[in-house]
């Protein structure tokens, strides 16, 4: 594996730090990413989205779901078993896990639901009124000179 110095990255741009820093993760991370649990992200409006993750074994109770450092965070820890149960084939994983995923700037998780094995998380972006784009009426000469009589009148 290749290893990348950003150190020229860091020096030559002002206010770019969390890009930088997701670039570092990204390519200091283990080329093996994890697959337990299995998951799918849904686009399900404009600005909306949902996470779904297979937790098939687990109770509400057994899992968390925190947002840390602008990046979403869910865990599981399955309770102790008491041991009275004998398996002949255990298919069914219920073991420990813990999934990240990198939120993007205005996003937040508007809930979670468990529901069949299935654990949801709804996400919402909400831009700000300042960052939307908005149009700027372009006034004629008139316009500006007709302001400028009216005020002085008004004074």
């Amino acid at each position: 594996m290749r290893n990348f110095d950003l150190a020229p990255l860091y020096r030559a741009t002002v206010g770019f730090d969390q890009i930088a820093d997701m670039m570092d993760r990204v390519l200091s991370s283990d080329m093996t990413q994890p697959t337990y649990p299995p998951y799918n992200i849904e686009k399900t409006a404009d600005d909306a989205y949902r996470i779904s993750i297979a937790v098939a074994g687990f109770a509400a109770g057994d899992l968390s779901v925190d947002v840390k450092d602008g990046a979403l965070v869910v865990s599981a820890q399955k309770a102790e078993d008491d041991g009275e149960r004998t398996f002949l084939h255990r298919g069914i994983a219920t073991r420990a896990f813990e999934r990240k995923f990198q939120l993007a700037d205005h996003v937040r998780v508007t809930g979670a639901s468990h529901a069949d094995g299935m654990l949801h998380i709804d996400l919402v972006r909400e831009v700000p009124e300042a960052l939307k784009p908005r149009r700027i009426e372009i006034a004629s000469g008139d316009a500006v000179e007709k302001d400028v009589v009216d005020a002085k009148a008004v004074n």
